[in-house]
């Protein structure tokens, strides 16, 4: 039977934070066979929320706590990775915006798909339902997954939905390849990565309700993702510089 580490990248949190793992707890207790972590990843928080999650962690035993030297939720799942112990480990949105009740299709795909190595949440698939979604948001979800299927050839929808689990052995991989950016695109260059390797990404339709608690800064957030998809791409053509340089050289 596969285990499961749940990482919950969290920043200044104080106001979700015993929601969100309360909540899990009790469903991971009442429909969940497997062994499981939930693993807060606190990269930064100035409020409350180092105590409130060593309270959690008195509380429930299945909840652990570690924190980052800075700040990103890039950051926060590479250190959760580095520290997993699991067979699939992956991360979901404290505010549980995404239905708590994927995380049973997520195992279920992963117990009976030996092949899949990655199942990735999408808002945008035609079968998901999505609740309360800001139009503004909805454009950049949109734009942004447009952008990426275009300039890297990806077949995701959505490249950004905060729920995505991982193989331990595929996701170690795709770190060992990409950048070390503490921001989102760490997740999306992990996608991207993946797709191009041939790996197995099995696309989840899911129920997702907005957050009106967000504190995502759109504006700031499109000029950090147009900036990235820019980086990324040389880095890319760059190391297919490389390889086809180090094949003409083997070939001599």
């Amino acid at each position: 039977m596969l285990s499961v580490n749940i990482l919950f990248p969290v920043l200044n949190e104080e106001r979700r934070l015993e929601r969100g793992i309360g909540q899990t707890c009790r469903y991971m207790r009442e429909h969940f066979e497997g062994g499981y972590t939930l693993t807060i990843v606190d990269n930064g928080s100035m409020d409350r929320t180092t105590e409130i999650s060593r309270e959690l962690c008195e509380k429930y035993p299945c909840v652990s706590y570690m924190r980052t030297l800075e700040k990103g939720v890039g950051t926060a799942i590479r250190e959760g990775v580095r520290q997993n112990r699991a067979d699939i480990v992956g991360y979901m949105d404290i505010d549980l915006s995404t239905n708590i009740s994927h995380i049973s299709d997520m195992y279920r795909i992963f117990e009976t798909r030996g092949d899949v190595d990655i199942v990735n949440a999408s808002r945008l698939n035609k079968e998901s339902d999505t609740v309360g979604r800001k139009w503004y948001r909805n454009i950049t979800s949109h734009g942004l997954a447009f952008l990426v299927r275009t300039v890297f050839g990806v077949s995701a929808t959505d490249v950004i939905c905060g729920f995505k689990f991982f193989r331990k052995e595929a996701i170690a991989k795709l770190m060992k390849e990409a950048a070390d950016d503490n921001g989102w695109f760490y997740l999306i260059e992990l996608l991207v990565r993946a797709e191009q390797r041939g790996m197995v990404i099995y696309e989840l339709p899911v129920v997702w309700m907005d957050d009106y608690d967000t504190t995502v800064h759109v504006k700031k957030l499109i000029i950090y993702y147009l900036e990235q998809i820019v980086g990324l791409k040389k880095r890319l053509l760059a190391e297919d510089r490389r390889k086809r340089r180090a094949l003409s050289a083997a070939r001599e």
